[in-house]
C-alpha cells in the first residue's frame, strides 16, 4: 500500500503560529495529566502497604489491571473519537482520572483501590487517539514535528512530576492529601479545556444526532493494513524499553556499579529529563518526514550501545547517571519521528481508530516487560537486564524500517 497523503492539515501560511501553539498547548497539558495518572500509586506504595496491609505483589497487580484496562479502552476509544469527535472523549478521560484519584484518597481497602484503578485505566486509555486526532487534523503540516515533540515532552514531564508532587505532600501530610491534590490537578485541567472547548472542535466533528458514522466494514477496514500492525509491534517494543528503564534499569545499575540508593533513584529522573530535551531536537529532525526511519534507527542504535556499556563495562559511580542521561537524550530524539511513522500510515477518516490500536501496543508492552525482566532481577542477572534492554532497542531499529516496508506493500 502506498503511503497515504496527509489530510485535514492546513498549510503553514494559512494557519497562524498562535493558533497552532494553542492547540499544541491544550493537548499537551492534557497528555501531562495522562502520564501523571500512570504514576499516581507506585510512588505511594510504601504508605499504601502500611495503611492497607497489602503486599507489594498485590500493589503491583493494581498496575497490571490499570494497563490492561487502558489497553482495551485505547483500542475502543479510537472508534469513539472518529464517531463523536475528540472533545467529549477527552473530557470523559480527564473526569475519570479526577474521580479515580479522589477515590484512591478515600477508600480504606485494597478492593476499593481496585475499583478506582479500573476507572483510572479507562480515563488513561482515551488520550492517545484524542491527542493525535487533534494534532494531525488541527496543526499545520510544517509544525507537526514540533507538535509531536511538545506532546512527548509533556508526557515525560508528567512521569517526572508525579513522584515530585506526591511524595513530598505525603511526607508532609498524608498520602490521602497527596491524592486529593492530584485529583484537583486533573479537574483544573478539565476546567481549562472546558473554557477553551471551542478550540477543540474540528469542522469534521459530526453532530451528536448524526446518522450512522460509516458502515461496519469501513470501520474495520484499517485493520487489514499491514503497516498498522507493524506500528503496533513497534510501539509494543518501545513500551518494553520504557518499562525496563522505569522499573529495573536503575536498580540493576546500582547492583552492578555500587551506586548509592539515592543516586540510583536519580538515574530515572535524569533519563526522563534528558529524554524531554531530546524530544526538542527530535521535533526539528522530524520536520522532514522522509527521514523519520533513519532518525529512529540512529537514535536507538546509540541507546543500545549505551545500554551495553552500562551492562558490560566497569564504571565509576558518577559515570552511570551520565550514561543514563545520554541514553535518555538519544531515545527522546526518536520520539517525534516515531509518531510520524504512525501519521504516515494512517488512512483518511481513521485517525482515532489507527492510533487507538497502535498505541494499545504501549499498554501491552508495559504489562509484558515485568514478566520478561522481573525474573532476571530476581535471579541477580543484572547484566542480562542491560543486554536484554539493548536487544529490544536494536529490534526497534528493524521495527521502524519494517513499518516503511509494510507501508509500501
Amino acid at each position: 500500500m502506498a503511503s497515504t497523503p496527509i489530510a485535514g492539515t492546513a498549510t503553514l501560511g494559512a494557519v497562524p503560529l498562535r493558533q497552532d501553539a494553542q492547540i499544541i498547548g491544550l493537548v499537551s497539558v492534557a497528555h501531562l495529566i495522562s502520564h501523571f495518572s500512570q504514576l499516581l500509586l507506585p510512588p505511594l506504595f510504601p504508605w499504601l502497604k502500611e495503611a492497607l496491609g497489602a503486599s507489594y505483589t498485590e500493589l503491583g497487580f493494581l498496575m497490571t489491571v490499570f494497563f490492561g484496562v487502558s489497553c482495551a479502552v485505547q483500542a475502543a476509544s479510537g472508534f469513539w473519537v472518529d464517531k463523536y469527535g475528540p472533545r467529549p472523549v477527552l473530557f470523559m478521560g480527564l473526569g475519570l482520572i479526577g474521580v479515580a484519584a479522589l477515590g484512591f484518597s478515600l477508600v480504606n481497602s485494597y478492593g476499593g483501590l481496585l475499583v478506582f484503578v479500573v476507572l483510572a485505566g479507562v480515563g488513561n486509555g482515551v488520550f492517545h487517539p484524542v491527542d493525535y486526532t487533534l494534532i494531525n487534523k488541527k496543526v499545520s503540516a510544517p509544525r507537526l514535528g514540533h507538535a509531536y515533540s511538545t506532546h512527548g515532552l509533556s508526557g515525560s514531564l508528567g512521569w517526572a512530576l508525579a513522584p515530585a508532587v506526591l511524595v513530598p505532600i505525603t511526607m508532609a501530610s498524608s498520602y490521602r492529601v497527596a491524592l486529593q491534590v492530584a485529583s484537583a490537578m486533573a479537574f483544573a485541567v478539565l476546567v481549562l479545556l472546558w473554557f477553551k472547548r471551542k478550540e477543540l472542535v474540528m469542522p469534521s466533528d459530526p453532530p451528536r444526532q448524526a446518522t450512522e458514522f460509516v458502515a461496519k466494514s469501513q470501520n474495520f477496514a484499517f485493520l487489514r493494513i499491514p503497516a498498522v500492525w507493524a506500528c503496533f509491534g513497534f510501539f509494543l517494543l518501545f513500551a518494553i524499553v520504557i518499562s525496563v528503564i522505569q522499573a529495573f534499569a536503575p536498580e540493576a545499575a546500582r547492583h552492578l556499579h555500587g551506586l548509592p540508593v539515592g543516586m540510583a533513584a536519580a538515574c530515572l529522573t535524569i533519563y526522563m529529563v534528558c529524554s524531554a530535551g531530546g524530544m526538542v531536537l527530535g521535533g526539528f529532525l522530524a520536520s522532514d518526514p522522509a527521514r523519520c526511519e533513519r532518525v529512529v534507527g540512529i537514535a536507538f542504535a546509540c541507546a543500545a550501545a549505551l545500554s551495553l556499556v552500562l551492562g558490560l563495562a566497569p564504571l565509576p559511580s558518577l559515570a552511570v547517571p551520565v550514561l543514563f542521561a545520554m541514553m535518555g537524550f538519544a531515545a527522546g530524539t526518536a520520539g517525534p519521528s516515531r509518531d510520524l511513522l504512525v501519521k504516515k500510515t494512517t488512512p483518511d477518516n481513521a485517525t482515532g481508530r489507527v492510533y487507538g490500536v497502535v498505541y494499545a501496543g504501549l499498554d501491552i508492552g508495559q504489562a509484558t516487560a515485568p514478566l520478561l525482566f522481573g525474573p532476571l532481577m530476581d535471579r541477580g542477572q543484572f547484566v542480562g537486564v542491560f543486554i536484554g534492554l539493548a536487544m529490544v532497542q536494536l529490534l526497534l531499529i528493524g521495527g521502524a524500517f519494517n513499518v516503511r516496508k509494510a507501508r509500501r506493500t
